[in-house]
């Protein structure tokens, strides 16, 4: 690989991982006056008609056939519309903070999953990682088990399970037939335009207050940003990179994202870091860090 290409993959990684991380944060502003189903919707709209400029403007647009449309169908439903879609919803009651952290055991589920479908060998190194992981989570819960009694809490935290779930299979299922197309763009046009009407028509259904006069200018800011950087930049930079290197390389990024969210939500929305999140974070990073850690480069030569 040559020194241009090196160059592009670690300008893929690192804008995942900065990105990624700083949309927790977005996410919380936009969803506190915007319904999240709208917030989803309008996101990747934007994201869709941003796709469609750069693909007329380099004259790529084009019909990608029946068969090609069935595979971006699926990441489009399992990475856009329902994990993207609960994390959403989630933060209408879950800290970003903790949101973030929970969201970093997608590199655990990938990595178990990958063995299930037998594209990564099991090994003691990723069931000590995975149980540290694991073991990270229940540490965030260790004083306030409590508050899963909380019926709005105990939802918002079912919400995030099921979209750790869905992203990491929409993960593996997009590393195994990532060979299938070289256009990226063409591909994310399509995954934002199927994903939006989707949720469109969720936010329709589930959206009560739909007065956008109520939505406020710092929650429209946000979701402007989530557009632009969290699904434009950081969705592109991620299939770019799931392309040159294996999704549980690609996915260790979550801890980025976790160390991020964690900072921005205690620097600008007040959010509590206590000796349990740090705690949680540290053996959550751990875990990850285990089951990814190699002797040689994560870049492939």
């Amino acid at each position: 690989m040559n020194q241009k290409t090196d160059f592009k993959l670690l300008f893929s990684l690192i804008i995942v991982g900065v990105v990624w991380g700083t949309t927790y944060l977005g996410i919380r502003v936009a969803v506190e006056t915007i319904p999240p189903w709208f917030v989803t919707s309008i996101r990747h709209g934007i994201a869709a008609f941003f796709s469609l400029g750069i693909l007329l403007y380099r004259k790529q647009l084009t019909w990608i056939g029946w068969d090609n449309l069935k595979y971006q169908l699926i990441p489009s439903l399992l990475m856009i519309v329902v994990a993207n879609g609960f994390t959403t919803i989630a933060e209408q009651t879950v800290p970003s903070g903790l949101t973030s952290i929970m969201s970093a055991l997608s590199p655990v589920t990938i990595f178990i999953g990958s063995v299930l479908f037998g594209i990564q060998k099991p090994s003691w190194k990723g069931l000590i990682g995975t149980l540290l992981g694991f073991l990270g989570v229940v540490f965030i819960f260790r004083n306030g088990l409590e508050d899963l009694l909380d019926p709005n809490y105990k939802t918002g935290i079912l919400f995030l399970s099921i979209a750790i779930l869905s992203w990491s299979y929409g993960t593996i299922y997009s590393k195994k037939h990532t060979h299938k197309s070289n256009n990226i763009a063409l591909n994310l046009f399509y995954q934002f335009s199927i994903s939006s009407i989707i949720q469109f028509g969720l936010a329709l259904i589930f959206s009560s207050d739909t007065d956008v006069s109520s939505w406020s200018s710092r929650s429209i800011i946000a979701l402007l940003y989530l557009a632009f950087f969290g699904s434009v930049l950081a969705f592109f930079c991620y299939h770019y990179a799931l392309k040159r290197v294996t999704a549980i390389q690609v996915s260790i990024l979550n801890y980025v994202n976790t160390i991020i969210a964690l900072f921005l939500g205690w620097l600008l929305l007040d959010e509590v870091i206590t000796a349990d999140f740090i705690v949680a974070t540290i053996l959550i990073i751990l875990g990850v860090f285990i089951i990814n850690y190699k002797r040689q480069e994560i870049i492939q030569k």
